[in-house]
């Protein structure tokens, strides 16, 4: 009984604490950590310090990327390959999001593609919902794909906290090909979703009005034809170097400095801290190089999102942990047969934890922790990679409400059930599509 109360408060502080965004989901959470020290009598559990420092080594170089024009450099290079390929857009567009993600660490590039793929679709005669609402699914889904993303450096501090050896290469050679894999199908599909424009009745009814249809089909601004300073293209290679030295790095531990620990053996340093090293050191190169004000970065939308993101990891990992360690012998028992039994368990906890914190970073600050103490197998949490990522099932993510308003043909939209939302198909055959192939990649490869 307990246990079951215990839950239920730490289910009531997500659920109220995430209609107030990540910060709100913080300080909610320190109201369960206070009610399971202090009336459970829980002894209260560490919060992933190692994890935060890197995320926010992380987000302070994407946010001098984005500070110094790099970001923007790269936007530019995605606009100028999408107006090449037209009438592909439906394909293209969500490969090109996922893509950006994957490079920014971020799924919050995508909100400067959603005007430029809606005026692709809208002048090709296309239904914008097509490319657009895969667009944001796939978007969202290159961050477990991401060396620099939240989630994925919560991955691996968690798996060297806990003295396993897969490595930034380790889950990205499972990640990369499976969200991919899961992007594709969903971009099949979404290639004939729902009624031809001139075969729709709400649109056609829409653009009899001369004022709707000018601005249904009015001009988008566009970067190709800008000329941008050097230092923009600058700070991307910057970035990017930074990347592949880590992934490099990651993958031939054997180059890292290596220093006793406490029984006297000599240990390379976690790449933790090495990510946390590369990350700043890249981000003071751009500083010097590039001749941007340092006090600008913390204006970024990139900075400000990933120190939201610092902020909510600390709260709700700190009582999911203060919850889950005190009860981990039950959890050993029960829920570490079933997914032993049962391996899709842990892909279907995952999924509806990050739902229920509209966050893969705080996900994962939840989720990996509770499975790798009950002791499931890591290569079953690397498999279901592409699980965390659950937040579209309803449709209140920032990224999928900014798709909505930038459709201006009214195609992008909620249902009258909620649930039937231009999101959920793709969504579901993504992260499904993902799941299958990641849990193959990773059975042959580990």
């Amino acid at each position: 009984m307990e246990m079951l109360l215990g839950f239920l408060v730490l289910l009531a502080c997500l659920i109220v604490g995430v209609r107030h965004g990540g910060i709100g989901l913080a300080v909610v959470s320190a109201i369960g950590l206070i009610i399971f020290t202090f009336v459970f009598g829980y002894k209260p559990g560490k919060p992933p310090v190692d994890v935060m420092l890197t995320i926010m080594a992380v987000v302070t170089c994407a946010g001098f990327l984005q500070t110094s024009g790099g970001l923007t450099v790269m936007l530019k290079y995605a606009e100028k390959f999408l107006r090449s390929n037209p009438k592909r857009i439906t394909l293209y567009a969500p490969i090109t999001t996922w893509l950006l993600t994957i490079l920014c660490g971020t799924g919050h590039v995508v909100y400067t593609m959603f005007p430029i793929i809606y005026d692709i679709a809208i002048k090709e005669g296309i239904r914008p919902e097509r490319p657009m609402a895969v667009a944001s699914v796939s978007s969202q889904m290159g961050i477990s794909a991401s060396p620099v993303s939240v989630a994925l450096v919560g991955f691996i501090g968690f798996f060297s906290a806990a003295g396993l050896p897969y490595t930034v290469l380790n889950l990205l050679m499972v990640s990369i090909p499976a969200t991919l894999c899961g992007v594709i199908v969903a971009a099949m599909y979404s290639y004939s979703r729902g009624k031809d424009l001139e075969d729709d009745p709400e649109f056609q009814e829409l653009i009899k009005d001369p004022e709707a249809k000018e601005y249904v089909f009015g001009d988008t601004e566009s970067l190709i034809d800008k000329d941008l300073p050097s230092s923009y293209y600058h700070a991307m290679y910057i970035f990017f170097i930074g990347i592949i030295v880590i992934a490099f790095l990651g993958n031939n531990p054997q180059l890292l400095p290596h220093f006793p620990n406490a029984k006297g053996v000599m240990k390379a340093i976690s790449m933790t801290t090495v990510i946390q090293m590369i990350m700043l050191f890249m981000g003071a190169i751009i500083l010097f190089t590039c001749k941007i004000k340092a006090k600008d970065v913390g204006n970024s939308q990139v900075f400000r999102s990933g120190l939201v993101a610092v902020i909510s990891v600390y709260g709700v990992a700190w009582m999911a942990d203060t919850y889950f360690s005190n009860h981990m012998a039950f959890l050993k028992e029960v829920l570490g047969s079933a997914v032993q039994t049962y391996p899709w368990a842990y892909a279907l906890i995952a999924f509806f934890t990050s739902k229920l914190v509209n966050s893969q970073a705080a996900a994962v600050s939840i989720v990996v922790p509770m499975a790798l103490g009950i002791g499931t197998d890591p290569v079953v949490i690397i498999s279901f990679i592409s699980a965390i990522y659950g937040y579209f099932f309803l449709p209140t993510y920032p990224s999928d409400l900014a798709c909505i308003g930038f459709d201006r043909s009214g195609t992008t939209k909620i249902g009258k059930y909620i649930l039937n939302h231009s999101f959920m198909i793709p969504g579901l055959l993504g992260v499904f599509t993902g799941c299958c192939v990641g849990y193959v990649l990773a059975h042959i490869l580990y």
